[in-house]
């Protein structure tokens, strides 16, 4: 058990080819990467294993270059939960390295900790790795006892349709929602390593496929954030979402691409330190000219 831990130092080795990879892709090197789904097809993990005989934080074990590899890759159920789904897509790249602080971070706050994977669960492991211990015990199996790494997902089958019919949104169908006047706006930071922005990102698209793109967009719409984490750190992600849909409600102004902003956290002026645009679905950020601190230097593009 930990084998595949990958260590902090190695952590920032990932973080930095990452960039070194995809930073430039949008047309100028500012340390984020704003296309990740491009990015995930560019980056391979293998390109930094150890050669024979090496070792240390300069390269990666093939033990956690696979590690990597299973973050990354879609998890396949054995049997499927509510509205037919039997998968869930893996994470991203990205924000790897974003600095820890509570349930703000990279892959040290959820995936990692300080420390490989206890049994109990400690708490200098992950937060991932924490939640997920509980779930099982307390949501799933109901054994506060349970050794997670004996679980099997087979042996509480009618327990997981259960919970998944209860919580799981995933009916495309929002033809009624769409009926009755409902507007809505999502918004994915992709480089969430708490929940998959993938998973939102595939339930708007099997709205469109259930109800079509063009009906979609007269209700609908769907932002993803660049290097953005869970709760907002890494790059920058204020934005006025409920304004956007009053404004989309109350006066049928239907939003088109906004604005992040990163901002000092000191009253009373609360200055700006960079701005991006935030790009309808699928659009990206696409470096123009000028400071790349300033939203109008990029544009979105497909």
């Amino acid at each position: 058990m930990g084998e595949g831990w990958i260590r902090p130092a190695q952590v920032k080795l990932v973080a930095e080819a990452v960039l070194k990879a995809c930073d430039k892709a949008d047309g100028v090197e500012d340390s984020l990467v704003t296309d990740a789904v491009g990015c995930k097809a560019r980056f391979r993990p293998e390109s930094l294993r150890c050669a024979e005989g090496q070792s240390g934080d300069a390269c990666l074990s093939e033990a956690q270059v696979k590690a990597i590899d299973t973050l990354h890759a879609t998890y396949k159920f054995s049997f499927p939960l509510a509205n037919g789904l039997d998968d869930y897509p893996g994470w991203g790249v990205s924000g790897e390295g974003t600095p820890s602080f509570g349930p703000t971070g990279g892959w040290i706050s959820w995936w990692l900790g300080t420390a490989a994977p206890a049994q109990p669960p400690a708490q200098n492991n992950g937060i991932a790795w924490i939640y997920g211990a509980g779930g099982i015990q307390h949501v799933f199996a109901r054994d506060p006892k349970l050794d997670v790494t004996t679980y099997k997902v087979e042996e509480h089958k009618a327990r997981l349709l259960e919970v998944s019919s209860l919580m799981d949104s995933t009916d495309p169908d929002l033809s009624r929602f769409r009926g009755r006047g409902g507007r809505l706006i999502m918004l994915e930071h992709m480089a969430d390593y708490a929940q998959s922005p993938y998973a939102g990102i595939r339930y708007f698209e099997s709205v469109e496929r259930k109800l079509g793109k063009a009906e979609t967009a007269e209700f609908a719409r769907l932002y993803t954030a660049p290097g953005v984490d869970h709760v907002g750190s890494g790059a920058p992600a204020n934005v006025d979402m409920l304004s956007a849909l009053v404004d989309w409600v109350e006066k049928g102004k239907a939003p088109g691409d906004l604005e992040v902003s990163e901002q000092k956290v000191e009253a009373p002026s609360f200055a700006v330190l960079r701005a991006m645009p935030l790009c309808r679905w699928p659009s990206w950020p696409r470096y123009k000219s000028g400071p790349v601190t300033e939203a109008s230097s990029f544009t979105c593009a497909p």
